[in-house]
């Protein structure tokens, strides 16, 4: 296990540099017990992974930072890479190694890591060994952090979700998928861009599967307060539902977009996982539309399944899920997309 080198080396003659360094204070209290200490640990350092990782750090939204992995030389080059930052960046302990007793007492495990797909492979296929290799990531991350929460941004996420939450054996409130979270954030910026307002004055989701069968809900679009649709409605405002679409097909196609572009995607997902860290480890209660147990919503019936829906989040995990309003069309499609979802899970077998 590779670590920061202690604050306390002995320097020449076995004298202890920190003593040294400081006059001690003869009253000085013991550290307080009240003291939160948060630990995060990512697995998988790809790009995503330590963009994820990054993020965290320049957000300071930890006090210890753990990254797993497999390859061994990849993983302390990228540690030490990041050590090295450690003048410009808030005091975070950053640890490394491809033993899973690094993660021991995580507050949240962000887990990135998946197989990658082979000229040829079918996507089931590709799916099944992603499968293999979350039982060989879930059980030991919940061995050395049973209280922890488990956020999983591998893809095929809604599905890889509900695997993990079926080999962890955690209350489905404590595994969460990063789901439409990142969609729905493209849906707020080309719905400012069209509207020239700013993105953080829209109120938008997009929710169901991370994916082709998301559904919009263009309904429950609001800006400044205001509900776009009943507003262009009620103002004889005319539309065309073609444009709303276009809107939509472009958040599909962002992705396809910048993996054409530079071969991966990286920089935006990681600002999403660390929003959501933000939002569980301090207890913000705000909402997100993360992927979540689905099954007795919005009549999704049937099989368990895990897709996005807007969800209060918080130190606890999933807190609630909103009952947000959706049209009878708005409806089927996420019950189509539940039914996309629940499709591929049937093949796997579990």
């Amino acid at each position: 296990m590779h670590k920061v080198p202690s604050s306390s080396t002995l320097g020449p003659g076995g004298l202890d540099l920190t003593d040294a360094f400081f006059a001690p204070i003869s009253d000085a209290a013991p550290p307080s017990s009240t003291t939160r200490h948060i630990k995060i640990s990512v697995v998988g350092t790809g790009n995503v992974g330590m963009a994820i990782a990054q993020t965290i750090l320049t957000q300071d939204l930890a006090d210890e930072l753990a990254l797993l992995d497999a390859k061994a030389d990849k993983l302390r080059g990228e540690m030490l890479d990041l050590q090295h930052a450690a003048a410009f960046l808030p005091r975070t302990k950053i640890l490394a190694s491809t033993d899973y007793k690094v993660t021991a007492g995580s507050d949240l495990c962000i887990v990135t890591a998946g197989a990658r797909q082979i000229n040829g492979e079918s996507r089931l296929n590709l799916l099944q060994r992603n499968v293999a290799l979350f039982r060989q990531i879930i059980p030991p991350l919940v061995e050395h952090s049973p209280d922890t929460l488990l956020l999983i941004v591998s893809n095929p996420v809604d599905v890889l979700t509900y695997v993990a939450w079926k080999l962890s054996g955690f209350p489905s409130s404590r595994v969460i998928g990063s789901g439409t979270n990142l969609d729905s954030s493209r849906f707020r910026f080309l719905i400012a861009d069209h509207l020239d307002v700013n993105a953080q004055d829209v109120q938008a989701y997009i929710v169901g599967e991370h994916g082709d069968s998301s559904v919009a809900l263009w309904s429950s679009i609001s800006v400044g307060g205001v509900p776009i649709l009943s507003f262009l409605e009620k103002n004889a405002i005319a539309y065309e539902k073609e444009t709303l679409e276009n809107i939509h097909k472009a958040v599909v196609d962002c992705a396809y977009e910048v993996i054409s572009l530079k071969g991966y995607t990286s920089w935006a997902i990681g600002y999403s996982a660390a929003n959501l860290a933000r939002s569980l480890l301090r207890d913000q209660r705000r909402i997100h539309p993360v992927s979540v147990l689905a099954k007795g919503l919005h009549g999704i019936d049937g099989e368990d399944v895990f897709l996005s829906l807007p969800a209060l989040l918080g130190r606890g995990g999933v807190l609630g899920v909103t009952n947000v309003h959706l049209t009878e069309e708005e409806t089927e499609r996420l019950k189509e997309s539940a039914r996309t979802i629940m499709e591929v899970q049937n093949q796997l077998g579990l």
